[in-house]
C-alpha cells in the first residue's frame, strides 16, 4: 500500500486513521501529501473527529438498513396476512364453488410474488386440467383450456408428481426442473 501510494500517487507524506467501532476495525481514512509536511496535532485531531463521524455515518446506515428490512418484513407478512384473510373471505362467502377461490388464490400469489401469470390445475391421477388462471396470456390460455396435460417424466409437473415436492426451475430456457424440500 505504501509503495503504491508513494509511486502510483505520488505520495510523499500521510496520515491514516482508524475507523473503529468498540474494538472492531471498519475501514481507515487516510489522507496523503504530494509533499514531506508533516500534518500537526490538530490536523489529526481533525482526521480523528471525521473518522468519528464516518463510523457514526457507517452505524447509522447499517441501523437505517436493519430497521428497513423489519419494516419490509413486517410490511411482507401484513401482505400476506392480507392475502390470507382476502383467499378466507372468498371460502367463506363461496361456499361450494372453487373457482372463486381458485382465482383469488392465484391472484393474490401472483401479486405477492411479483410474478407475471399463475395458473391452478387439478391432477386426477392421470392428467392436469386446468381450474383457474390469472393473467396469463391469451394464447397460453387458450391451448391450456383446451388440452388437459399428461404430466411427462422428464418435465416440471413429471417431477412434481414424481416427487410431490416444490419444483423450482431458475431459468426455464436453460435449467433442469428440481424438486426442493419444504
Amino acid at each position: 500500500m505504501r509503495r503504491a501510494t508513494v509511486d502510483l500517487g505520488g505520495g510523499r507524506t500521510g496520515a491514516a486513521v482508524p475507523l473503529r467501532r468498540n474494538e472492531n476495525l471498519l475501514g481507515v481514512l487516510a489522507l496523503q501529501r504530494l509533499e514531506v509536511r508533516p500534518f500537526s496535532k490538530q490536523q489529526i485531531d481533525l482526521i480523528r473527529t471525521f473518522a468519528d463521524q464516518a463510523v457514526i455515518a457507517i452505524e447509522n446506515t447499517r441501523l437505517l438498513n436493519e430497521l428497513g428490512q423489519r419494516t419490509a418484513d413486517l410490511s411482507e407478512s401484513l401482505e400476506r396476512q392480507t392475502a390470507t384473510a382476502e383467499v378466507l373471505r372468498v371460502i367463506s362467502s363461496s361456499p361450494g364453488e372453487l373457482k372463486p377461490v381458485f382465482e383469488a388464490v392465484l391472484e393474490n400469489a401472483v401479486r405477492i410474488c411479483h410474478a407475471k401469470f399463475g395458473n391452478l390445475m387439478l391432477y386426477d391421477g392421470n392428467q392436469m386440467r386446468m381450474a383457474a388462471m390469472y393473467n396469463a396470456p391469451a394464447a397460453f390460455e387458450k391451448l391450456r383450456r383446451e388440452d388437459p396435460i399428461i404430466p411427462m417424466y422428464q418435465s416440471v409437473l413429471g417431477l412434481l408428481v414424481a416427487s410431490k415436492q416444490v419444483t423450482h426451475i431458475p431459468d426455464l430456457t436453460s435449467s433442469e426442473p428440481r424438486a426442493e424440500g419444504r
